[in-house]
C-alpha cells in the first residue's frame, strides 16, 4: 500500500508529464503549420491528439517496441527541430527519442544529435511540392473516408488537394444527404470538422476547402478544367470500372492525367504500397494503377516478410470479413452464391480473389496459396487467418521477432502493426492506420516447427484507404522526406 508521500510523488510526476505533453502539442502545431513537418510516434499520428492521448501513446509504444520512450525526451527533441532548416518531412519522434536514449553518450547535446540524425533533410529550403489535384469518382465508404483524410492534410504541407467529387444525378436533396453521410459515420464516428453545402453552386466546403460536386454520368464526358482542375489524379472508388480499357475513359476527360482504382484491376499494375510500388510502378509512363483489395493489402506485407525470412512452401488463407454493401440486408435475389442471404444474421461463405491477387504482388508465391472468405455480421473490421507451411524450422518466438522487426524497421513500418494485447477483438482495430495488424499472442507453430498459423486483423475501410492515399502520393510524386 502506498503512503501519502508516495501517492503525492506519483501524482506530481504525472502532472509534470501532462505539462510536457502540452509543450509537445504546442511544438507539433508550430512544426506542422509553420514548417510542413509532421511528427509521429512510432507510426501513431500525434496531430489533433489530446494530452491524455499523447501520454497514452507514449505508454503503449513500449509494449510493441521494447523501447522506453518518455514525453520529456520527445518534447525536447521536437523543440530542437524548430531551430533547424528542415525540408517538408514526416519524422518519427519516437524513433529519434529511442535513438537518443541509446546514443546520448556520443553527443554533447540534443541539438547536435538531431542535426546529425537529420543531416540529409537540412538545407533543402528550396524543395517545394506543388499539391496534386484529386478527384474522387464515387462517394461511398472508401470515397468518404478518403475525403476525410485528404482534407486533414490542409494547411500541413498539403500534398494531395481534394478538388471534386463525382456522383450520378445528385439533386439538392441528394447533395445534402452526401454531406450528412460525411459528417456522421456509424463505424468511424463523427467528422471532427465542418461540412457545408451550397446546392446552387454544387459545392461542398469541408474545413474551408471548397470541393466541386459534379454530376458525371460517364467518366469520359467531364471537363474538369472548367472548374479550374488540371493534371488531376482520379481515385475511382465506384467498383464499376475495373479493367484498363474502362478506366482509360477517365483519361479522355479534360484535366485528368492519372487514375487509381480502389479494387483489384485487370490489365494494370496491382500495387500494395510498401511492397511492390517501387518495382512495379513506372512513374514516367504509367497512367493507371490498382490499389488492389483491402484483403490483399492486409495479407501481402506479412506474407512477404515470412516468405523472405522462412520461405513459404504452401498455405491457405481464410478471411473472416465484415459484410459489405454488395450483400443483402434481408434474404433476396443475388447473382453470387450465398450472398443473397441476410448479411446481418448469417455467416456467409464466399469466394475471394486474394490468393491469386497475392501472386500479382509476390510472384514467388504463384500456385502456392488457396483462399476463401467468410462474411460475418460486423460492419467493419476483418481478420485473415494464414496457415502456412514454411521451408525452415521456426518457433513462435522467432516468428514474432521477425514481424516485430518488420513493424519497426525497413519498408513496411507503415503497413504492419505489431499487436501485443491478448484481449484484442475486431472493434479494437478500427481506425488503425496500418493495413496489417499482426496479432502476436495468437500465433501458432506446429510441433514439427514447419507450419505456422498467423492472425492478421485489418480495418477493411480506414486501413485500406490509408494505403490508397500513400499510393496516390507516390504516384503523384508528392512524397515528403521521411525519417522512420
Amino acid at each position: 500500500m502506498k503512503n501519502a508521500v508516495e501517492f503525492e510523488s506519483e501524482l506530481n510526476n504525472w502532472v509534470d508529464q501532462e505539462k510536457k505533453a502540452v509543450d509537445l502539442n504546442n511544438t507539433l502545431g508550430q512544426l506542422l503549420y509553420g514548417k510542413s513537418i509532421e511528427l509521429v510516434l512510432f507510426r501513431n499520428h500525434l496531430a489533433d491528439r489530446s494530452v491524455s492521448e499523447i501520454l497514452k501513446l507514449h505508454k503503449n509504444v513500449q509494449n510493441a517496441t521494447n523501447k522506453a520512450v518518455n514525453v520529456f525526451d520527445t518534447a525536447d527533441l521536437a523543440k530542437e527541430l524548430l531551430n533547424i532548416d528542415l525540408a517538408p518531412s514526416k519524422i518519427d519522434i519516437g524513433k529519434l527519442a529511442a535513438e537518443w536514449d541509446a546514443e546520448k553518450a556520443n553527443y554533447s547535446s540534443k541539438a547536435d544529435f538531431v542535426k546529425d540524425k537529420l543531416a540529409d533533410m537540412i538545407g533543402q529550403e528550396k524543395m517545394h511540392l506543388a499539391p496534386k489535384d484529386v478527384i474522387l469518382y464515387g462517394f461511398g465508404r472508401i470515397g468518404r473516408i478518403a475525403a476525410r483524410e485528404l482534407v486533414k492534410q490542409a494547411g500541413k504541407g498539403q500534398q494531395l488537394r481534394l478538388r471534386a467529387i463525382v456522383t450520378r444525378g445528385d439533386d439538392a436533396i441528394a447533395m445534402e444527404k452526401r454531406a450528412s453521410l460525411l459528417r456522421n459515420d456509424s463505424v468511424h464516428g463523427a467528422f471532427n470538422g465542418t461540412v457545408e453545402v451550397d446546392t446552387d453552386n454544387r459545392t461542398m466546403t469541408i474545413n474551408g476547402q471548397t470541393v466541386q460536386l459534379i454530376d458525371g454520368q460517364q467518366p469520359d464526358q467531364i471537363d474538369y478544367t472548367a472548374y479550374g482542375i488540371n493534371d488531376a489524379l482520379v481515385i475511382d472508388n465506384t467498383g464499376v470500372f475495373t479493367n484498363k480499357e474502362a478506366l482509360s475513359r477517365h483519361l479522355q476527360s479534360k484535366g485528368v492525367s492519372k487514375v487509381i482504382l480502389t479494387a483489384p484491376g485487370s490489365g494494370i499494375p496491382n500495387i500494395v504500397y510498401g511492397v511492390n510500388h517501387k518495382t512495379d510502378v513506372d512513374l514516367g509512363s504509367d497512367e493507371i494503377l490498382s490499389a488492389a483489395s483491402c484483403t490483399t493489402n492486409a495479407i501481402v506485407p506479412v506474407l512477404k516478410v515470412i516468405n523472405d525470412e522462412l520461405g513459404v512452401e504452401k498455405g491457405h488463407i481464410e478471411t473472416v470479413h465484415a459484410y459489405t454493401n454488395d450483400q443483402n440486408l434481408l434474404d433476396n435475389m443475388h447473382k453470387k452464391t450465398r450472398r443473397g442471404r441476410s448479411a446481418a444474421i448469417n455467416m456467409v461463405i464466399t469466394e475471394t480473389g486474394a490468393g491469386k491477387a497475392v501472386t500479382k504482388v509476390i510472384p514467388d508465391l504463384a500456385n502456392k496459396l488457396t483462399a476463401n472468405a467468410v462474411r460475418v455480421p460486423t460492419p467493419n473490421g476483418s481478420l485473415a487467418i494464414m496457415n502456412l507451411s514454411v521451408g525452415k524450422e521456426t518457433s513462435i518466438e522467432e516468428v514474432n521477432s521477425i514481424l516485430r522487426k518488420a513493424a519497426l524497421e525497413g519498408e513496411l513500418v507503415n503497413q504492419i502493426y505489431f499487436g501485443t494485447d491478448a484481449e484484442t477483438v475486431s472493434s479494437d482495430i478500427i481506425g488503425n492506420s496500418c493495413c496489417s495488424v499482426y496479432d502476436s499472442p495468437a500465433t501458432l507453430v506446429s510441433p514439427d516447427n514447419k507450419n505456422v498459423v498467423l492472425y492478421v486483423w485489418y480495418d477493411n475501410e480506414f486501413g485500406y484507404t490509408k494505403q490508397v492515399i500513400r499510393l496516390a502520393k507516390y504516384f503523384a510524386k508528392v512524397r515528403r522526406l521521411i525519417y522512420y
